[in-house]
Order: structure tokens, then C-alpha cells, then sequence
């Protein structure tokens, strides 16, 4: 594989760690800002997790899919779609049937996981195209 798609990779991988935490951040301070400031109260019942979906699958499974050719590791590519089935389960299932709570449980779960997959994904990345290097 060459630099470029390296490159490509390592740049998805960090803009999938950020969404993952914008996704973590509007999950923790959302309610806080309902709660604070009645008139939020209005927008309590729409959640967009669905909407963040939408970009949020398509750039983890790139990021993913290009860093499993680079690196192989089976563990990182099953964090990360343990991670992304949460997050659709939070969205979708969870929040329909149980709740808030559940949604809550599921997202903020599956973000943390989603994160922490991309992190290892773009290390090993890096450590790979730094082998291929020397």
C-alpha cells in the first residue's frame, strides 16, 4: 500500500476519533443542557443519533477496512464493528424500545469502544508504514 493511502487512512482514523467523541460529548451534555435551560425542553423528545450515523458508519468502515490491509489485526476490525453495532443499536432499537436510558447506555458504550478501536487502528498503522519505511 502506498503513502498516500497511509495517509488516507491515518486522516480518517483521526476524523472517526473525533466523531466518536462529538457523539460521546452530545450524549453526556445534552441532558445536562435540557435539564439547565427549559427551553431545550422541546427538542428532548429528537435525538440525532440516527442522523449522525449517516456519517459516522461510512468513514469508521473505511477507516477500518484500510488499516485492516495494512496492519491484519482481526481484534482492532471486531472492536470497531462491535462498537459501530452499539452505536446502531442505541440509535434505532434501544431508544425505541426501552428509552433514553438505554440509548444513552448503548451510545455512549459504543463510542467509547468505536474510539479506542480508531486510536489502535491509527497506531498500527503508522507503525506499519514506519516498517515498510525503513
Amino acid at each position: 500500500m502506498d503513502n498516500s493511502s497511509a495517509n488516507q487512512s491515518d486522516a480518517l482514523d483521526k476524523v472517526a476519533v473525533a466523531l466518536s467523541g462529538l457523539c460521546l460529548l452530545h450524549c453526556l451534555l445534552m441532558p445536562v443542557i435540557i435539564a439547565v435551560l427549559p427551553f431545550f425542553a422541546q427538542f428532548s423528545e429528537r435525538h440525532l443519533h440516527a442522523e449522525i450515523l449517516i456519517v459516522v458508519l461510512p468513514i469508521s468502515l473505511i477507516a477500518l477496512s484500510i488499516g485492516f490491509r495494512r496492519h491484519a489485526d482481526k481484534h482492532i476490525l471486531g472492536w470497531g464493528i462491535a462498537g459501530l453495532v452499539l452505536l446502531i443499536v442505541g440509535a434505532t432499537l434501544a431508544h425505541n424500545l426501552y428509552g433514553v436510558v438505554a440509548d444513552r447506555l448503548f451510545t455512549v458504550t459504543g463510542s467509547v469502544i468505536l474510539a479506542l478501536a480508531h486510536y489502535r487502528n491509527s497506531r498500527l498503522s503508522r507503525n506499519c508504514r514506519a516498517t515498510v519505511a525503513v
